[in-house]
């Protein structure tokens, strides 16, 4: 079946933000007296927030005292402060046009809030080309959970063979797997190879797979 659509994941894909990420961590963790140092919370960016608060400090969740405060304050801090001054990743907009050209659907499939996602596609300088989204509101469980990318195929209303996802972290891969999907990774988000081995293609960021489009597998599935 050939190559209907595309599944974009967007922290560390479309724009740099997963330090920013694991920054807004520390200092959320900090607001509320917990001392969690960005090399241990670095390598969880890409999983969603109920999964990184009690792996962080255990009994803490985001759903209720502590931990729904500091998921607050962590969303807050990529908001207003952090989440703007963020830039694109070498060639996100020119894929994204790239891929429209060659009329394949999108769609966004993070572990963001819808807010939040907002500021990130700002960010990104790709606001105005994706409009289809599912975000942590769509899925009972964050990456590396299915759900998301599930919610992804249901709005697109397509097979699992029919589409592809492009991320950045073994969650992603994990994520896309549980749905069936096979997936695209880019090193930008700052994941090693090692960690990105069950991606069916790796490629440096964005730039670098349009670099390769024809022989890549978006052009050779269309």
């Amino acid at each position: 079946m050939s190559l209907q659509a595309v599944i974009l994941d967007v922290d560390g894909t479309l724009v740099l933000s997963n330090d920013a990420h694991a920054q807004a961590w520390v200092e959320g963790f900090a607001a509320y007296g917990y001392d969690v140092a960005f090399d241990k919370v670095r390598p969880l960016i890409g999983m969603g927030g109920d999964q990184v608060i009690p792996k962080m400090v255990s009994g803490l969740n985001d759903e209720e005292g502590d931990g729904k405060a500091i998921a607050e304050k962590r969303k807050e801090l990529i908001m207003e402060r952090l989440g703007p001054t963020l830039s694109p990743t070498k060639g996100a907009r020119d894929l994204v046009l790239r891929m429209q050209e060659h009329g394949l659907k999108l769609i966004i499939a993070s572990s963001a809030t819808s807010q939040e996602l907002s500021v990130l596609l700002k960010a990104a300088q790709v606001d105005d080309l994706l409009k289809e989204a599912t975000t942590s509101s769509d899925a009972e469980a964050s990456k590396p959970a299915p759900d998301i990318v599930e919610a992804a195929l249901d709005k697109l209303k397509m097979e699992p063979s029919q589409v592809l996802m492009i991320g950045d972290t073994p969650y992603d891969i994990q994520s896309a797997k549980g749905a069936g999907v096979e997936l695209i990774a880019v090193r930008c988000g700052g994941f090693d190879d090692e960690e990105l081995k069950q991606a069916i293609a790796i490629y440096d960021d964005p730039a670098d797979i349009l670099a390769h489009y024809s022989n890549s597998p978006l052009g050779k599935t269309k």
